[in-house]
This record gives C-alpha cells, structure tokens and sequence, in this order.
C-alpha cells in the first residue's frame, strides 16, 4: 500500500524551481469495494476533478485541492486500497491546454443541465410566477454556486447561466421600460468584445452588427469586459448589449438601434428560439445553424473562423427572407 506522498516533475528538462500545475490521484481499490468506489467517485465529482484513466484523477494544485486529495486518499487507505498524490507540471502527451479544454467541457456539461432546468422553470412561469418560483429559482441559484466552485478556468458556458438567472429574476419584477434608439453613426468602426467559441446569438449578433450596425466592426474574444476597456461588449453578463427581460442579445441590438427589416425581425425570432429553447415564437430556422456552429467548434474552428462562417449562414438567410 502506499503510504507517501511524491512529487515530481515530468519533465526532465524543466529547472527544479518550477512551480507544479497540477494535482493527480492514484489509487486502487478492491473489486468487492462498490459502494466505497461510488462514494469517492461522487466526492471526486463534486470537487471538479478530471478524469484522466479509470483510477487517476487530476485537480489545478492549489492548498485547497491538496487537502480534499490528502482526505480522499486516506478514505481508499482506510478501505484497504491503495493511494497516492502526485504534484507534476508536465504529462506527457497531454498538453496542459489540452487539460484545461476538458476542464471546460465537463463545467459545460454541467452548465447544460443548468440551463435546461432554467428555461423549463421559466416556460413555466412566463405568464406569471407561482408560489414555489422563489424556491425553484434559488435552488437553481445555488446549484450555479456550487458550479462555479469547481469552475477552474473560467467556462464560456458560465455566462450563459448567469444571463439565464438574471433573467428568470427578472420575471418577478415585469418588462423592463423601453429605452431611447441609439444612433448606429455613433458606433462606427469600434472594437466589439463577446465570449470565446461564439454560438448562435453570438455569432448572429456579430452579422447584425457589421450588417447594420458596424459595417467596418472588429471582434475579438475574452471572458472579462475589464480586459478590453476600449471594446464594446456584447452577450456577455450585466453589459448593456445583451440579455435583457425576455430578450436574447440579437433582440436586444435590433431594438436598441431601432432596426425594423422585416426579415431581420424574423431572424430575431429564429435566434431567440434556438438561443434560449423556450419556443416562444414557435420557429425552427435558426436550430440548424445553431447544431453547425456547433460542429464547427468541436471541429477546432478558431473564434474568427466562426464568425466568419456563421456570418454566411445568417447572410444567405437574410437574403432568402428578404425574398
């Protein structure tokens, strides 16, 4: 049985001064041990370690993840299994991006399931909320909490949520007012920030904007607003472009530029459905460009490529609407 902690450094070449990056659980427990393997399963679950082979599991190294690994560790020994921690700053065949991209799509799974008990809760109550609203509603709250604890690397998804709370809080306070058109002259040639791996109200945003908007607009790509403070932020949390009431962000530009094409209208009703899944208009038109972009980005398609692409999309649905 192990009984010691190690750490090293996979790579050889690396100055023994390095810091370490990472955290890995080893351990192995005994065949007739079934429960106590579910247990540490769902404790190691609930702290957001990564699954790297059926028994080793890896965490950012950080004093907190160190003493929850130390406790789990002791439990296998205590349940006659073998365990051992190991601090690296390399793992062969896996760079650490590649580690932090799988971070981020299991937050993003967790974040799915989230936003789906959302947009159900919200269906629900789109007319006016019920008595047990408040308590759905800061459950769901809580559990976005409990997600954020174990989001490392900050996932794009997270936004998503937060957007998605604000919104269903916001149904307990009626419409937002309506808010003066803004001039489009005065938005010319500016720097626009959304989240990385832009979806269907993102990447639809961005046409709208270069279309009507910004014809000469750049785009660039980051989680914090702070970041970029000479760009104008879009679909991003608490910004003045984004979600707002019952509003996707494509609504909320279409409106706020007082934008009144009739097929851009469509399109808004297209998006909202795609983007937010609470079938409000009862439209389907944007789904499938939805699942491409999708597709595009498992595909490893760059943030600009996306834009690009799905650029196009709205581009030819604009032309056949317009027909």
């Amino acid at each position: 049985m192990f009984q010691v902690e190690i750490s090293i450094t996979f790579n050889n070449l690396a100055p023994m001064i390095a810091p370490n990056k990472w955290i890995l659980l080893l351990y192995g427990l005994p065949t007739k041990k079934g429960a106590a393997r579910v247990n540490l399963w769902r404790q190691l679950k609930k702290c957001g370690a990564l699954p790297l082979k059926t028994s080793a599991y890896l965490l950012p190294d950080k004093p907190e993840h160190h003493e929850r690994l130390q406790w789990l560790a002791q439990q296998v020994r205590d349940g006659g299994g073998e365990a051992t921690i190991i601090h690296v700053t390399e793992i062969e065949g896996l760079p650490s991006e590649d580690i932090v991209r799988q971070f981020n799509e299991a937050r993003a799974t967790d974040y799915a399931g989230l936003l789906s008990a959302l947009s159900k809760l919200m269906a629900r109550n789109r007319r006016r909320p019920d008595e047990q609203f408040t308590a759905d509603l800061e459950k769901l709250t809580r559990q976005f909490e409990e997600i954020r604890k174990i989001d490392f690397f900050d996932c794009p998804r997270a936004q998503d949520a937060q957007m998605l709370l604000k919104r269903a809080a916001d149904l307990r306070g009626g419409k937002s007012k309506n808010t003066p058109a803004l001039a489009a002259k005065k938005f010319m040639g500016k720097t626009w920030l959304t989240r990385p791996r832009p979806e269907i109200d993102r990447v639809g945003s961005a046409w709208l904007i270069r279309t009507f908007i910004d014809p000469k607009a750049k785009f660039i790509f980051n989680t914090d607003p702070a970041n970029h403070r000479d760009a104008i932020p879009y679909d991003m949390f608490q910004v003045e472009f984004s979600h707002h009431s019952d509003d996707c962000t494509f609504e909320t530009l279409a409106k706020r530029f007082g934008i009144a094409d009739k097929a851009v209208l469509k399109i808004a009703e297209m998006v909202h459905d795609a983007d937010l899944e609470d079938a409000k208009f009862q439209t389907a038109g944007c789904v499938g460009i939805d699942q491409v972009l999708k597709g595009w980005a498992k595909s490893g398609l760059s943030d600009e490529e996306l834009l690009k692409r799905g650029g196009e999309c709205f581009e030819a649905l604009y032309q056949q609407l317009r027909k």
